[in-house]
């Protein structure tokens, strides 16, 4: 084997996510309004089914994540090419499901999935090269607080070493981040390990030393993508079991388990 990772370039990227984009307009400006009634009535067969390859193809995206944090560094990359193909193949499937109804709360997951595409896309295009750059740089070129309490900080990383040595007692604390194995295995001492980094960063001002965007830009893009996974869990679950509740006294033209 060659050990060759798959790679998607940003010009592939931008290409993926703009044809995206150009699918969903030609769909709702071009295709649409000459399409058959049943692609035009929320809950048809056509539109139902759009929408459950759709919510899959979203759902091998979101696998990206926990492939990330499973130890399995070797499969992020092809993982990173399936998470960007697939998102963008579910994003239009999902815009098809919506029939064109996007004043309903359902349409939010659309908001969702362009602030996604777009943080993603420009955290991957223009903000990456200020991120090597920060971890390229020295020590001293980063802003730091000016007062730290070193009695303080010291005792933290001494509590963090501590739950760090009943957590994993291998692993290294300078190059050391938690896994999916670990969350499994011991999630409370993960939870206790997170906790106390999150204190050191505040305490040394970790998120100070970078601009905003370096700083937030995956907090948001991480609750982003929660937002996503609840409000199409909950929207799996209203249409399965609350059919009845979705219909509004209308017909009920998709499979479900309960009209309530």
């Amino acid at each position: 084997m060659s050990g060759h990772h798959p790679d998607l370039p940003d010009r592939l990227l931008v290409a993926l996510v703009g044809g995206a984009a150009f699918a969903i307009a030609a769909w709702f400006t071009l295709l649409r309004p000459f399409a058959p009634e049943a692609w035009h009535t929320p809950g048809s067969p056509e539109l139902y089914l759009a929408g459950v390859a759709g919510a899959g193809l979203l759902l091998v995206s979101v696998a990206f994540l926990i492939v990330k944090r499973s130890g399995r560094g070797h499969a992020a990359p092809a993982w990173f090419v399936a998470h960007v193909v697939c998102a963008c193949a579910g994003a239009v499937l999902v815009a098809v499901h919506s029939g064109g109804f996007l004043r309903r709360p359902p349409a939010l997951l659309l908001l969702a999935l362009l602030g996604l595409a777009v943080l993603g896309v420009w955290a991957r295009v223009r903000l990456s090269a200020r991120m090597a750059a920060t971890f390229g740089s020295k020590e001293r070129g980063f802003r730091v607080t000016p007062a730290v309490d070193r009695a303080a900080l010291a005792d933290l990383i001494s509590r963090k070493r501590a739950v760090l040595a009943a957590l994993d007692p291998a692993a290294n604390e300078a190059t050391f981040s938690p896994s999916l194995a670990h969350w499994v295995r011991a999630p409370w001492l993960t939870l206790a390990y997170l906790r106390l980094v999150r204190e050191e960063n505040r305490l040394v001002g970790t998120r100070a030393s970078v601009g905003m965007d370096q700083a937030w830009w995956r907090p948001l893009h991480l609750a982003l993508a929660a937002l996503l996974v609840i409000g199409l869990l909950i929207h799996v679950v209203t249409v399965t079991f609350f059919a009845g509740y979705v219909a509004d006294g209308g017909p009920i033209t998709w499979w479900h388990l309960r009209a309530w």
